[in-house]
C-alpha cells in the first residue's frame, strides 16, 4: 500500500534531523522505509543526519540501512567524543574552541563515506552548516564530502568550527536542524522526515557538561520543526515520522543503541503499516505521550 497520491511519480527527499548519539534513531526508521521499498532521489541532512544521510546516499541498495545499524551498534562514546582532560582545561581556560577534538569523527566518516566529494554521491547529497561569522544557514551540495559533513557536525563548543573552501562552519543544527526548506527548494514533491527527537523523559539531568550542552541544543532545536511542519505541510507531501517519547537517553550517551534502533524501527514500521501518515496532524507528541513500546 505504500506509497500513495501518486508518488511514484513525485522527487522524493528524505530529511534526517540532527541530534548527537540519538542519531541511532534515523538508523531504525530507515531500516522501516527500506523493508517498504521507500527511497530518496536525494537526501538533506543536519549534524548526525548529515553524517546518516551520508551513508545512505552512498548505499542506495536494499540492505543499506542495515550496514549503517551495524555500524551504529558498534560505535562507543569515545569513538566520537574522545575525552580529553588536557584539551577541555585550555578549552576553560580560552586556550582552545571546543572540548573534543574532531579527529576521531573525522577518522570514521573517512572510512564509512565511499564517495570524495558530495556530488560523486550515487545518491545527491546536500548537508547544511552554519557560517560561524554570518550565522548564514548554508547548503553544501559539492566539495569534499568528509569535510562538508564535519562541518554540519561541528557542534559549537564541543567540536571546533571546521573550514571548507576556505569558509569557517559549525552545526547546522544551530540554524536548520530538519531542514525541510531545502528539501522543498531543491523540488522535492514528497518529504519523509526522520527527526531524531530529543530527551523528553529524563530521570536526572545530564551529568557532564558535554550532555548538558547537546541536551539543551535538542530541546531548542526541537521548536524548528514544528513551526517548518506547520508551513511546508500545504505546500508538500510531508510525511514525519514519530519520534520515540518518551525517551530518557541523553544525546551523548551511546548505551543504548540497540534499544534505540530497534524501538525505532518497530514504531516507524507501525506508522507506516497503519497508513496514519497520510493524515495532515501533527506527529509530534507532548511531554510523556508514548509514540513507542
Amino acid at each position: 500500500m505504500l506509497p500513495d497520491r501518486g508518488s511514484w511519480n513525485m522527487t522524493t527527499a528524505f530529511v534526517l534531523s540532527g541530534g548527537a548519539s540519538l542519531g541511532a534513531v534515523q538508523a531504525g526508521m530507515l531500516q522501516a522505509l527500506s523493508r517498504r521499498s521507500i527511497r530518496p532521489d536525494f537526501v538533506v541532512g543536519t549534524s548526525v543526519g548529515a553524517v546518516n544521510g551520508a551513508w545512505v546516499a552512498g548505499h542506495p541498495d536494499p540492505d543499506g540501512a542495515d550496514g549503517l545499524v551495524h555500524i551504529w551498534c558498534g560505535l562507543r562514546r569515545a569513538d566520537v567524543f574522545p575525552s580529553s582532560p588536557l584539551r577541555a582545561l585550555m578549552a576553560v581556560a580560552g586556550h582552545s574552541r571546543a572540548v573534543v577534538s574532531p579527529e576521531g569523527l573525522r577518522d570514521l566518516l573517512s572510512a564509512h563515506i565511499p564517495f570524495r566529494r558530495l556530488e560523486d554521491a550515487p545518491v545527491p547529497l546536500h548537508v547544511v552548516a552554519a557560517n560561524v561569522l554570518t550565522g548564514e544557514d548554508v547548503l553544501l551540495s559539492t566539495g569534499p564530502a568528509v569535510d562538508a559533513v564535519l562541518a554540519s557536525a561541528a557542534i559549537p563548543g564541543v567540536f571546533p568550527p571546521a573550514e571548507v573552501a576556505g569558509r569557517c562552519y559549525m552545526d547546522g543544527g544551530t540554524v536548520n536542524n530538519t531542514p525541510i526548506s531545502h528539501a522543498v527548494a531543491l523540488g522535492a514533491d514528497l518529504v519523509w522526515v526522520l527527526p531524531t527527537g530529543y530527551a523528553c523523559a529524563l530521570r536526572a539531568a545530564p551529568a557532564s557538561a558535554l550532555g548538558m550542552a547537546l541536551h539543551g541544543l535538542t530541546v531548542l532545536t526541537h521548536q524548528r520543526l514544528a513551526a517548518d511542519y506547520a508551513r511546508y505541510r500545504d505546500q508538500v507531501d510531508l510525511r514525519v515520522a514519530p519520534p520515540l517519547c518518551p525517551l530518557n537517553v541523553s544525546p551523548a550517551d551511546f548505551s543504548q543503541t540497540a534499544s534505540l534502533i530497534e524501538r525505532a524501527r518497530r514504531s516507524t514500521s507501525a506508522w507506516l503499516d497503519s497508513g496514519s501518515y497520510r493524515h495532515a496532524a501533527w506527529p509530534l507528541l507532548s511531554h510523556g505521550q508514548p509514540t513507542a513500546a
